[in-house]
């Protein structure tokens, strides 16, 4: 089965896939030949939610060419259960979103995952399941374009523990919510993070 791909700029989705997704919303093709990321991000609107397509037989391939003048940044974090069976999310930079970072030297993306939820929470994982999915997110830095592809694990904690924002990752509030309570999340979050709560099994 072919690998098929979704990479997120800002609010628009780029699918690199063999088939057309199924969804309401037109899709544009696109050409690979000639295809240049840093000036497509620039022509994109801010504010447009619009969704593109590579449709190509190999998808990987695909993939592969379009990283390629890209720097790559490994990112993971975690959807954190409580023992009552809610879950944990973080308000930063005006939004709702999972707590993750980036990997430090010497850890491995599980690592990362759980350490990123602690310190960004403050708080202890008990445990560490399945890895949920993987997320494909671009933006600039500098005059290099980057792709940050971001591993999402399940975690399980003790009880329901106070919950401690890392203030100086820009994290204003941390709070449990049950999954029947979670719409003022989904009006205002990443479509990324919207990934993570489907494979999660909340949405």
């Amino acid at each position: 089965m072919a690998q098929n791909y979704r990479i997120y700029i800002n609010d628009n989705t780029l699918f690199i896939s063999d088939v057309l997704p199924e969804q309401k919303e037109k899709i544009q093709q696109l050409e690979l030949q000639d295809f240049d990321l840093q000036i497509f991000y620039k022509k994109l609107k801010n504010g447009s939610k619009k969704s593109y397509i590579f449709l190509t037989k190999n998808p990987k391939e695909t993939f592969k060419k379009l990283k390629k003048d890209c720097t790559i940044i490994k990112a993971a974090g975690g959807l954190v259960e409580s023992a009552k069976g809610n879950y944990l999310f973080i308000f930063r930079n005006k939004k709702w979103d999972l707590p993750k970072g980036k990997l430090e030297e010497g850890e491995n993306m599980k690592e990362t995952a759980v350490r990123e939820v602690e310190e960004e929470c403050g708080i202890k994982v008990a445990k560490r399941e399945e890895k949920l999915c993987k997320t494909y997110h671009v933006y600039p830095i500098g005059s290099k374009m980057v792709i940050k592809k971001t591993n999402w694990y399940k975690m399980k904690v003790k009880g329901e523990p106070k919950l401690i924002p890392q203030k100086e990752e820009g994290i204003d509030e941390a709070i449990w919510l049950d999954k029947n309570h979670i719409s003022p999340v989904i009006k205002n979050t990443f479509p990324s993070i919207m990934d993570v709560l489907r494979a999660g099994g909340i949405l």
